[in-house]
């Protein structure tokens, strides 16, 4: 089912990119198109908060890969719920005829210190990033398993989002960064879990200028004075690499961590045993607490918390 009129590295691909009505899913889902990609342009529209909801979004990210000359249909249902991811998918299968690589990107902020945040800004804020991801991760990955056991040739790639936020800590985030470090534990899980099924999933952790992130980082996030100078928080310099990941030619990397920031991409190593020590027996408290204090002297500085009094 390729499709030979379109060249690029995606030419052929059904993409799905949810949270793409704007900034980094808005340019994701641009640059899967320009490289010949059709593409699923999800949205809730919601606002900055979570809150209300608008065809709008979608519908102009949609509109503006057509009027380019590309392929796209809007979806503009809620993927945090079941019926939204499952409609998610089932719109890639019956307008384009197959799916071959979701990009999970939907979230929105509602950042509080700890002593402030609200159980219900928790949930929401966890819900459209971990359930989020969850959701249409598991329908996409039931219609590849169904035509991987029907002897079809499945070449899929997922693409999550997590943040420096989920694998640092941010202060004031969290419920956002303990729900972006939740992504990194169901990439590494849906890797392994779905290689076998021909599906390879990955993570990013961006750092782009962004509805979310022009507010709270505003003096990092701004773009330069200079017209002609490189604009290294354009959410656009992020997509190259995800465009990448979801394309065939990504074949033998999977359940890996990037971060990707201006002309900069870094794979993260992640957690690896440092110092250890083993008494052989059952430590008492004390024991316990002089050989890990030790250990925390013998090991590496860990990374400083985004935020922190003289840190990120």
């Amino acid at each position: 089912m390729t499709d030979t009129t379109r060249t690029g590295i995606c030419a052929g691909r059904v993409v799905v990119v949810t949270g793409a009505g704007r900034g980094l899913g808005r340019a994701h889902a641009l640059a899967f198109a320009a490289e010949g990609a059709k593409v699923v342009v999800n949205d809730l529209g919601a606002g900055l908060d979570g809150a209300g909801a608008s065809a709008g979004p979608a519908r102009d990210v949609a509109e503006e890969i057509v009027a380019a000359g590309g392929v796209a249909v809007a979806h503009g249902a809620d993927v945090a719920t079941a019926e939204g991811a499952a409609s998610l998918v089932t719109t890639a299968v019956e307008t384009f005829g197959r799916l071959d690589t979701l990009v999970n990107n939907a979230g929105f902020l509602r950042d509080r210190m700890l002593v402030n945040l609200e159980e219900d800004d928790w949930d929401a804020v966890v819900r459209v990033h971990l359930k989020g991801h969850f959701l249409p991760l598991q329908y996409a990955a039931r219609y590849w398993r169904a035509e991987a056991k029907a002897d079809r040739e499945v070449a899929a790639r997922v693409v999550n989002t997590s943040s420096g936020a989920g694998l640092l800590g941010s202060v004031g985030q969290g419920n956002y960064a303990a729900a972006k470090a939740g992504i990194v534990g169901l990439t590494l899980v849906a890797a392994e879990e779905m290689g076998r099924y021909g599906v390879l999933v990955n993570a990013i952790a961006p750092a782009a200028r962004t509805r979310m992130t022009e507010r709270t980082f505003a003096a990092t996030m701004a773009a330069p004075d200079e017209g002609d100078a490189f604009d290294a928080m354009a959410p656009e310099n992020v997509s190259p690499l995800v465009v990448w990941l979801g394309s065939a030619a990504s074949a033998g990397v999977t359940g890996r961590v990037f971060e990707a920031e201006g002309g900069r991409i870094t794979v993260m190593e992640g957690w690896r045993p440092g110092p250890s020590a083993d008494k052989g027996a059952r430590w008492t408290p004390s024991e316990a607490g002089e050989a890990a204090s030790k250990l925390v002297a013998e090991s590496a500085t860990p990374g400083e918390v985004y935020g922190a009094r003289g840190g990120v």
